[in-house]
């Protein structure tokens, strides 16, 4: 029987994004007890007075100042990371230069993508006649954008960086906090609306791991000749939940790290594509049924935030040109989100169905003897930081309810939950700078290390129009009508 490789512990890229995503989030959560350790964590706010644009997290940092916030979360960040990089063999001082280059460039991006005309999904609110709506995320197509450029055109430069160009690790990291910022949204969720959508709920996860990603890897393998390497990640990626999908995929199935890579920055880009559209289809299309419209957006929109930010447009759009709705103002973006964390919380299941497939059928050999222990070492262990940062927010939130609520009258409890809920909120938002901060250096470092001759030769364009066949072929209109046979109607329950 072959032996476990403990050595894996400290050596391994995906145990060091496990170590350091639950030292985050522990750090983060002392925020809830009263113990704000990370308040000092740089956040782009959108902006148009630059003075305005950086703050840390926390009011009780607010002396730091911006540049102050964003040297100590550079200070700290290189650190945690240069000890990982250290115990990997790494050459530190490459690591360590290219991180500060790298840190730098990214928050550039971060920041720019923050600028209200670019990023407010309300520019009345805003103060501003116009908007391209992109939300804060545009920041990781600028990022992508620019790593491309300096990874193509300046490529001395980019040789100098590619030590700390690290996309997997950052990713990685990003998704073991992902599980707590999914576990605050779903014990936020109203229970009336939980009640009404969890069975929709259910319907997406069938729709997203059962018919979109059969339907994606098909096609994929069928019509396009993608090898199953390409077509598991790429199915992952426009069918459930976009990168994280994508990356934990990869890694369930050991494809090479170009693969997650490739897929990942076409989500992003598709992402943004679909946020210019859809939400303005649906408000002018089916602003008579708008929890089908919000519902639509979390099936169809595969980045959390850009599904989000979809379903607040078409709130906002229906509830601002239809006064009958309302009452309905909130619903709408409610219906949206439900939908998407139920997906994201199936994340770390699909990734342990794909290791035990991809290990007893596709890639065993006739007649070969395969351990049980190659499921552990196939598995993606960051997806266990995943699942412990989710089950962990939910117990302490479920206790300190619990708390709150005995003894309550019924008309008391909705203010003793929300109450209870607060310090929670403020922790999971520290952690949720550290997640986004992450992704942005994810796609700042995917840009630096793609080289188109590369990307032509591994066959990005058959992998976008693979993207733009399934995606506008059938995925937004399977979600469509799905949705509008669970929700059809159910809005006037909210309106009696």
């Amino acid at each position: 029987m072959a032996k476990t490789d403990w050595s894996s512990l400290w050596k391994k890229e995906d145990w060091w994004a496990f170590w350091i995503g639950m030292l985050l989030f522990f750090l983060c959560l002392g925020a809830a007890y009263g113990f704000d350790i990370m308040g000092w964590a740089a956040n782009a706010k959108e902006w148009l007075d630059p003075a305005k644009s950086i703050v840390p997290i926390s009011g009780k940092y607010a002396y730091l100042g911006p540049i102050g916030a964003l040297i100590v979360t550079y200070i700290i960040l290189l650190v945690i990371m240069s000890i990982g990089a250290k115990a990997m063999g790494w050459n530190l001082k490459k690591y360590a230069a290219g991180f500060t280059v790298i840190y730098f460039l990214t928050w550039l991006c971060w920041w720019l993508g923050h600028y209200s005309y670019v990023a407010s999904t309300d520019p009345a609110k805003a103060g501003i006649p116009w908007s391209l709506r992109l939300t804060g995320e545009a920041g990781l197509i600028f990022a992508l954008i620019l790593g491309l450029i300096i990874g193509n055109f300046a490529k001395g430069f980019a040789e100098k960086l590619k030590e700390a160009a690290r996309p997997e690790w950052y990713i990685k990291t990003a998704i073991v906090l992902l599980g707590a910022t999914v576990g605050i949204k779903a014990v936020q969720i109203d229970p009336r609306v939980l009640a009404n959508f969890l069975f929709r709920g259910v319907c997406a996860i069938v729709e997203a791991y059962l018919i979109y990603w059969a339907l994606v890897y098909w096609v994929s393998r069928r019509y396009f000749g993608l090898t199953k390497e390409w077509a598991a990640p790429l199915a992952s990626g426009i069918s459930i939940c976009g990168v994280s999908a994508a990356i934990a995929t990869g890694a369930a199935i050991r494809a090479r790290p170009l693969v997650p890579i490739m897929v990942s920055s076409l989500v992003i880009v598709f992402a943004v594509v679909e946020l210019l559209i859809l939400p303005f289809a649906a408000a002018a299309f089916l602003w008579h049924q708008p929890l089908v419209a919000g519902a639509w957006m979390g099936l169809a929109v595969k980045t959390d935030g850009a599904a989000a930010a979809s379903g607040a447009i078409v709130d906002a759009l229906i509830t601002g040109t239809h006064p009958e709705f309302e009452p309905l103002k909130g619903w709408i973006l409610n219906a949206g989100v439900v939908t998407k964390i139920f997906i994201d919380i199936f994340i770390g299941v699909w990734a342990f169905i794909l290791a035990i497939i991809w290990v007893y059928w596709i890639d065993r050999r006739p007649g070969e003897k395969v351990e049980k222990i190659e499921i552990w070492y196939r598995f993606p262990k960051f997806v266990i930081g995943y699942f412990l940062t989710f089950f962990i927010l939910m117990w302490v939130t479920s206790v300190a309810i619990s708390a709150a609520t005995a003894g309550l009258p019924p008309e008391q409890i909705s203010d003793a939950v929300k109450k209870a809920l607060a310090p929670f909120a403020t922790a999971t938002g520290e952690m949720d700078v550290f997640r986004k901060l992450y992704f942005a250096l994810t796609f700042f470092s995917i840009g630096l290390i793609s080289d188109f001759s590369t990307l032509r030769r591994e066959g990005i364009g058959k992998l976008a129009l693979v993207y733009v066949v399934c995606l506008f072929g059938f995925i937004i209109w399977i979600g469509l009508f799905i949705s509008w046979l669970f929700f059809h109607d159910i809005h006037v329950f909210f309106l009696r």
